[in-house]
């Protein structure tokens, strides 16, 4: 299949693509920061300005150059504009959330600190790697700046960095996956875990479990007394790589054509992202839910089903891997599937699109229908962010399916209430989706995105509709008070953002 248009270019050795890592790291690693910031905290100040200015708490004046990556921060002090690095603009956060909130954090400057040095890790460790060929997988990799309103996108726990770099999407890694065999008496999996199975022949009276490394080196000491009495066996490796997607701890093998999520002991965001027994003791229920709406909504729209998990009833949650579809029989033919989140990456490849407003309205209408059509019919909440959500385009580019997957983040109505998951729709969906989408097509081709997008959501018959497109505000999440706060991981408080909708 011939390469379509709107593809990353594969990332080379292009010397001057080298030039000053050190400043794009800082830069990469400021946008997100200042993002926060200026939506959770800072007020603008009104009046004409080269700059957009904002007053902090303290009443200091902040002034950026405006964009959807702000860059370039300047603190207004000695009657000047002074320049602020990464490093001050951590110690500016740390300051002005104090006088916010009253409370202190030691954890979150850190984890800001060390997003920025694992950007500088990855954009040197890609000088030397070599991404994959497959267009799919090269766009799971991409995500080098990656949530684009969060404090700490990129953290990694703060560990040294030889500890996550083989391990890590960005940096085009791929390894081998470890192969354990669990005692048959100690094994609990629930739904379709056959592939697991398939990976290896374990010896008699045990199972096969495949285990992601680093999870294994994170957990190595828990572990070690099951090794030692036999609960536990080494069965080496698969004899295939396994390639990290964007959620870093979700594995793609594409001679199996299959997706292994692990858990993994390190906070990525605003979470540990480890599969929590909660979680996995409903995880068949929801998937159920889910593929029951797709079921109904039909191609070309497709669910990646979470078919099971497996694990071990000494390290329920420490061991867990859940099965999910691969792509080849949910991809229409024909087609590439890209992940929505390398669409807004800083070299997005929609800046090279030929009909911006052509294909805008085409991946409206591939992206939208799904997610308001399962929660009209089935009451089914799809955590429809840049991550979870799959486009395939075709071979002139055009967006023509949508692939959605993840249970763990779905809401089943009625336990979640019908207008908290609202909500949280329209925060996945439109804010963090198709926002960002709308903010490249707008900032590279000088686009009106919304007028499309209100008509495509005007198409649709729910009641709440009506007023998303009149209210004056969307929902807006605080990750940046949230993590300053100390919040659950999976808790979610949203500030007021300006509508773009309302009067598009």
């Amino acid at each position: 299949m011939e390469r379509v248009d709107l593809l990353p270019p594969p990332t080379g050795a292009d010397p001057a693509a080298r030039d000053d890592i050190a400043a794009r790291a800082d830069a990469y690693a400021t946008a997100p920061l200042l993002n926060c910031l200026l939506r959770e905290v800072a007020q603008p100040v009104p009046g004409p300005a080269e700059r957009p200015v904002y007053r902090l708490p303290d009443g200091r004046l902040l002034r950026v150059r405006a964009g959807r990556r702000p860059a370039e921060p300047e603190v207004y002090a000695g009657a000047a504009w002074q320049p602020v690095g990464h490093d001050a603009l951590v110690r500016l956060v740390t300051e002005e959330l104090h006088r916010h909130t009253g409370l202190s954090n030691r954890e979150l400057p850190a984890e800001m600190a060390d997003s920025r040095d694992a950007v500088d890790a990855l954009l040197r460790a890609r000088q030397r790697a070599l991404p994959p060929d497959d267009p799919y997988l090269r766009s799971e990799q991409s995500l080098l700046t990656g949530h684009t309103h969060h404090p700490a996108p990129k953290a990694r726990g703060g560990g040294p960095h030889t500890g996550w770099l083989p391990y890590a999407p960005e940096a085009h890694a791929r390894f081998p996956l470890v192969l354990l065999g669990v005692r048959e008496d100690t094994v609990v999996e629930e739904g379709d875990t056959s592939a697991l199975d398939a990976l290896a022949e374990a010896p008699p009276g045990y199972r096969t479990l495949p285990a992601h490394p680093w999870q294994l080196d994170l957990t190595r000491a828990a572990l070690e007394a099951a090794f030692a009495d036999g609960r536990l066996v080494r069965l080496g490796t698969t004899a295939f790589p396994a390639w990290p997607t964007a959620a870093i701890r979700t594995v793609y093998a594409p001679e199996r054509d299959l997706f292994l999520k692990f858990s993994l002991d390190v906070r990525i965001t605003n979470d540990i992202r480890r599969l929590w027994r909660h979680d996995l003791l409903r995880l068949r229920r929801t998937d159920t839910a889910v593929a029951e709406a797709f079921a109904a909504i039909g191609p070309p729209a497709a669910w990646l089903d979470d078919r099971g998990y497996r694990t071990a009833d000494f390290a329920f949650e420490e061991l867990a891997v859940v099965v999910r579809d691969g792509l080849r029989g949910r991809l229409l033919p024909g087609t590439t599937a890209l992940i929505a989140a390398s669409l807004v990456e800083a070299d997005s490849p929609l800046e090279r699109a030929a009909d911006p407003a052509a294909w805008w309205e085409a991946y409206l209408a591939a992206v939208v229908p799904p997610v308001l059509t399962a929660f009209a019919d089935d009451g089914v909440v799809l955590e429809a962010h840049l991550q979870n959500t799959l486009v395939a385009v075709d071979a002139a580019g055009t967006p023509v399916q949508a692939l959605f997957r993840d249970a763990e983040g779905v809401k089943l109505l009625p336990e979640t209430p019908r207008a908290a998951g609202w909500e949280r729709l329209v925060y996945c969906l439109v804010v963090n989706h198709l926002h960002e989408i709308a903010g490249v097509l707008a900032e590279h081709h000088g686009l009106d995105p919304w007028p499309a997008v209100r008509r495509e959501l005007a198409r649709h018959d729910l009641p709440e509709i009506p007023a998303l497109l009149a209210s004056p505000t969307l929902p807006g999440k605080t990750n940046l008070l949230l993590r300053w706060t100390g919040a659950d991981g999976a808790a979610s408080h949203y500030r007021p953002l300006p509508n773009p909708l309302r009067g598009a």
